[in-house]
C-alpha cells in the first residue's frame, strides 16, 4: 500500500504539472510570436511524439521494470520544463514541446504496470486502478486554475521554472520511495511456481484480440469530440457558465463512482459495457436535448467516465498477463490516436451536423466490435472442488 500511495502522488504531481500548463501554453506562444495555425501544431505534436515513445516503453518495462522508467520520464520532463522557461522563439517551443510528448509516453505504461503488478488479486487491482482515476480526476480538476494563478502571480518563466524544478524532485524521491521489484512479484518468485515465463523466443504482435484496442481508441475519439464541441457552445445555458465549470462537472461526476470502491467486485467487461452504453446514451442526449439540461448530462457522463476507466484499466491488466508494459503502451497509443482523431473528425463536420451524434455512433460502433466470448475460458467440466482461478 505504501508503494501505491507514492505511486499515486508522482502521478498527482505529473498530472498537475502536465494539466496547469494546458491555460499557459496558448497565451505564452501568442508571446513568442507564433500565429494561430502554429499553435495548433504546437499542441497536437505532444500527442504525435507520444506514440514512438509508447511503442518503446512498453517492452523495456517487461524486461526492466517500471521503477527506471518513472525516474527518467519524471526527471526529464522537469528538465524540458525549466529550459522552457529560457526560450524566445515558438519553435524552440515547438521542439521541447515534441520531446516532451516522448519522454512522457514512458511514465504512463510504467506506473500502471507497477500499480497492477503490487497484488495479484483482481479486486485489488480494480481498486488501485480506481485510485489512479482519481488522481487524474483531482489533477484535472485544481491544476488548470493553479496554473494560470500561478501566472499571473509571477508570469510565464517563473511558472516552467517552477513546476520543472517539482518534477525533477519528484522523480529524485521515486529513487528513494519506489522498490525495484513490485512486491506480488516478489512473492511470486518466491514460491517459484508463480514466476511468469521469460520474454524471449518468437511471440505474437500482441498478447490479446487487437479489437480490445478499439475500446480506448473510440473513448479517446468521443472524448476529443467532446473537448472540442463544448468550448464552442456558446448560447443558452453554456453562455452562463464558463468552460472551465462545464468540465469541473465532468470530473465531479467521475469523482462519484471512482469512490465508489465496491463496483471493483463486479466483472471488468460488465461495468465496461454498461460506462459505455451510458456516455453513448449521454451524447446522444447532447445531440438531442436542450441547453438547459447540460450540466446535468455532463455530470452523468463524469459518472459514467468514472465507471468505464478503471473497468478498462483492469480488462487490460487480464489481457495483458506478463506483457502489462506493452500492454499499457498499446492502450496509450489507441488513446493517443483517438484524440487526435477526435477534434479533427469533429471539425470536419457540417454545421448543422452534431458532433455529439457522431461520438453517440463512434461509441456504439466501438461497443459491437468488443469480442466479449472470448475474454474468459470457460473453467474446466471435471473439477471436484470450487472454480480456483
Amino acid at each position: 500500500m505504501k508503494t501505491a500511495l507514492w505511486l499515486y502522488l508522482f502521478l498527482f504531481i505529473a498530472f498537475f504539472d502536465l494539466h496547469a500548463q494546458y491555460p499557459i501554453l496558448t497565451p505564452f506562444a501568442i508571446s513568442l510570436g507564433a500565429a494561430p495555425t502554429f499553435i495548433g501544431w504546437m499542441l497536437g505534436i505532444y500527442s504525435l511524439t507520444h506514440l514512438p515513445g509508447n511503442l518503446m516503453a512498453g517492452p523495456r518495462v517487461d524486461k526492466h521494470g517500471s521503477r527506471r522508467y518513472i525516474m527518467f520520464s519524471l526527471t526529464a520532463a522537469g528538465l524540458i520544463l525549466i529550459i522552457q522557461a529560457y526560450i524566445h522563439t515558438p519553435w524552440e517551443l515547438l521542439f521541447l514541446r515534441a520531446i516532451s510528448g516522448f519522454v512522457l509516453a514512458f511514465l504512463s505504461p510504467a506506473c500502471m504496470t507497477m500499480l497492477a503488478q503490487l497484488s495479484d488479486h483482481p479486486v485489488t487491482q480494480g481498486k488501485y486502478m480506481s485510485g489512479h482515476g482519481v488522481v487524474h480526476t483531482l489533477a484535472s480538476v485544481l491544476s488548470p486554475a493553479a496554473g494560470a494563478f500561478i501566472v499571473a502571480s509571477f508570469g510565464f518563466s517563473e511558472t516552467f521554472r517552477s513546476l520543472g524544478i517539482i518534477l525533477v524532485i519528484t522523480g529524485l524521491m521515486a529513487y528513494f520511495t519506489l522498490p525495484k521489484t513490485a512486491p506480488a512479484l516478489q512473492a511470486q518468485r518466491s514460491d517459484g511456481h508463480a514466476e511468469p515465463a521469460p520474454l524471449t523466443g518468437a511471440q505474437p504482435l500482441l498478447p490479446f484480440n487487437w479489437r480490445y484496442l478499439l475500446v480506448p481508441f473510440v473513448l479517446a475519439c468521443a472524448q476529443g469530440i467532446l473537448f472540442y464541441e463544448i468550448p464552442l457552445r456558446n448560447n443558452g445555458t453554456a453562455s452562463m457558465m464558463s468552460t472551465g465549470l462545464l468540465f469541473s462537472i465532468i470530473s465531479l461526476g467521475a469523482l462519484c463512482t471512482l469512490s465508489l470502491l465496491f463496483l471493483n467486485k463486479y466483472s471488468p467487461m460488465i461495468r465496461l459495457i454498461c460506462g459505455i452504453i451510458l456516455m453513448s446514451l449521454c451524447f446522444y442526449a447532447l445531440a438531442t436535448l436542450p441547453e438547459s439540461v447540460i450540466g446535468i448530462v455532463l455530470f452523468i457522463l463524469g459518472t459514467a467516465k468514472g465507471i468505464t476507466f478503471p473497468a478498462l484499466a483492469s480488462l487490460f491488466i487480464r489481457l495483458g498477463g506478463a506483457r502489462l508494459g506493452k500492454t499499457f503502451a498499446m492502450q496509450s497509443i489507441a488513446t493517443s490516436l483517438g484524440s487526435f482523431a477526435g477534434p479533427v473528425l469533429a471539425g470536419q463536420l457540417p454545421v448543422h451536423f452534431s458532433p455529439f451524434f457522431i461520438a453517440f455512433l463512434i461509441l456504439m460502433t466501438g461497443l459491437l466490435f468488443i469480442p466479449i466470448q472470448r475474454l474468459f475460458p470457460a473453467p474446466p467440466l471435471s473439477t471436484s472442488g470450487p472454480y480456483h482461478s
